[in-house]
């Protein structure tokens, strides 16, 4: 199996990735902001994309989305043919979009809604928290995508506060602090314990010691 960013010389699989996600969202009973051919030719022209193929037989699919200038990004439309389902694929290909999207747009926030139980966890795997709809993108292009997807009179009648997907937010920032943070402690506790174990040596060597 190769997992790759795809490009112009995958055009051939766009058709067959908008049957796959359609099939899909229809099989699941669950909506799904559709696709056309010449969106995904879109992304892969710009490099927004992560395709799994074995040899020349399509398996998986997941591109990127770019939102208010940059400051978010969107891991979208990761669909995995029904060959090659249940074999751990579309985790594969979620870390692998997701690495892209941090390595393309260091700085960004990356989010998605999903209604996946599945999606879900594996986006909290790599990091992500829920999130309330406000903390995501306001960008209208954004939410008007989800005109196409049947349960788009849900988001339209909270005021696109709440809807059947959960919101998932990965935040650098935020990250970077915890793993500071989880970087002082652990100094602190290295201090702490190398601390003890010479209090532990002097007090069994002069058998006092006076605090």
């Amino acid at each position: 199996m190769k997992i790759t960013i795809a490009n112009l010389s995958h055009a051939k699989y766009a058709e067959v990735i908008c049957d796959t996600m359609a099939e899909s969202a229809k099989v699941r009973g669950t909506g799904i902001a559709r696709r056309s051919p010449d969106y995904i030719l879109k992304k892969m022209e710009n490099g927004n994309a992560i395709i799994a193929l074995e040899g020349d037989k399509f398996a998986g699919f997941c591109y990127i989305e770019i939102w208010s200038h940059e400051k978010f990004v969107a891991n979208s439309g990761l669909i995995v043919h029904p060959d090659y389902r249940n074999l751990g694929l579309a985790k594969d290909i979620k870390k692998a979009i997701f690495a892209h999207s941090r390595s393309k747009y260091p700085n960004a926030k990356i989010f998605g809604i999903t209604t996946g139980l599945a999606v879900m966890k594996i986006n909290y795997d790599l990091g992500y928290q829920p999130v309330t709809f406000s903390e995501l993108t306001e960008d209208e292009s954004f939410w008007n995508g989800c005109q196409t997807c049947k349960n788009y009179d849900i988001l339209t009648r909270t005021e696109r506060k709440m809807c059947l997907c959960t919101g998932m937010l990965y935040d650098p920032a935020k990250k970077k602090n915890l793993e500071k943070k989880e970087k002082l402690n652990e100094k602190a506790f290295k201090r702490l314990k190398s601390i003890k174990q010479t209090l532990f040596y002097k007090t069994n060597k002069e058998n006092v010691y006076l605090l």
